[in-house]
Order: C-alpha cells, then sequence, then structure tokens
C-alpha cells in the first residue's frame, strides 16, 4: 500500500558558480516517463550552448522503477548518479532534476564534479514548492435507495474525492479513495449493508 507522498507543486531553478563554471538546477513534476523527458528537452532547448545537461528523475512514487539519469558527457559517474541518489534520499516522487552547466576553463576533478551536481539538486529541494500527493484508487459501486442515508455516513469518514452519482433504478456512485483506507472502507460497507454492495476496484489514480 502506497502512502502519501510529497511532489513538486511548481517548476523551481537554483544557480551558483563554482571556480567559474555556472550550475543551473531545474526541478520539475514527472508523472510519468514521457514527462520527465519532454522536460528535459525543454531544458536543453533552453540552453543550446550548454556544455552539459546532466539530469535524473523518479517518475512514479519514491520507490518506483521509473527512474533514469544522465551524465551527459561529464565522467562516468560524476553527474547523474549522484543527482540521483539525493533524489532517492528526499523520499519526494514524480520529480525530475536537470543541471545546466557553462563550463568555466578549470577542471573541478571527479570528486570536485559529484559534489557540485550534489550541491546543485540540493540547492534546488530546499525551497521546491511540494504539494502532497495521496494515492488514490478509483471504485464504483451500486446501492437501493433505501441504502442512501448508511452508504452517506459511511463514505463521510473517508477520504474521497471526485465522487459522481447517477440516480436509475439503482444509484450507481463513481469516486476516488485514499489507497490505504480502501480496505477498512470496503468491509465498513458491505457489513452496514449487509452484503446488498459489490464494490468494483477499477484503476489507480
Amino acid at each position: 500500500m502506497v502512502a502519501p507522498y510529497n511532489i513538486p507543486a511548481t517548476q523551481h531553478q537554483f544557480e551558483f558558480e563554482i571556480k567559474r563554471s555556472q550550475f543551473i538546477c531545474y526541478a520539475a513534476h514527472a508523472d510519468h516517463r514521457e514527462a520527465a523527458e519532454n522536460f528535459i528537452q525543454t531544458i536543453r532547448e533552453l540552453h543550446p550552448q550548454a556544455r552539459h545537461v546532466c539530469w535524473a528523475y523518479i517518475a512514479g512514487v519514491p520507490n518506483t522503477t521509473i527512474m533514469s539519469m544522465s551524465d551527459d558527457g561529464e565522467p562516468s559517474g560524476t553527474a547523474g548518479r549522484p543527482m540521483l541518489k539525493i533524489l532517492q534520499y528526499s523520499g519526494l516522487g514524480e520529480i525530475a532534476v536537470a543541471v545546466v552547466r557553462y563550463f568555466g576553463g578549470i577542471k573541478l576533478g571527479t570528486g570536485g564534479l559529484q559534489r557540485a551536481y550534489s550541491d546543485a539538486v540540493s540547492g534546488v529541494l530546499e525551497e521546491l514548492p511540494l504539494k502532497l500527493k495521496v494515492p488514490r484508487e478509483q471504485i464504483e459501486f451500486c446501492y437501493d435507495y433505501a441504502l442512501e442515508s448508511i452508504v452517506r455516513h459511511v463514505l463521510s469518514r473517508y477520504d474521497i474525492d471526485g465522487e459522481q452519482l447517477n440516480y436509475n433504478e439503482q444509484v450507481s456512485i463513481s469516486l476516488q479513495i485514499a489507497s490505504t483506507q480502501l480496505d477498512a472502507f470496503q468491509t465498513e460497507l458491505i457489513n452496514h449493508c449487509s452484503g446488498a454492495i459489490e464494490i468494483h476496484v477499477k484503476d489507480k489514480v
């Protein structure tokens, strides 16, 4: 069961200079791989003259396997990996970062590069506006009109969103419930309605 986690609320940037090399780090929301790659491409287009545009992303929940990184021409392991490590330790999800480097003519060495790219990501995360993402499940069920007050009472006790109702021979309802509450909700609703309701779980949202 996925617990709520923080994601970027808006795009943010942070920049600094080390030995005349300018580093500009951008962070943005990316809830899937395509969104992360589009963000990286946008940063490349913003800085066509930059020597390097290194990046890392976690395009899902914090422990997802949908993650990637790139050194973009820097020595292997000096940019993408330390950037991704900072993201993994942050506990954030659905996040992409790109660090633009304008070379200042003085080499930083592998240790210096690792610190610089780590500091760039740490710097952007310090002031990055966040919002809480509550993983939800889309569910649907129908019930007789006689059960309306019971259903309303149970619903009032849970974190639900996006409720849609249709009134026909029965009431049909579609809503999103916090994933961590799904099992308890199903048990309570079915028990209160004496088994007269069948809940269909559709998709994660």
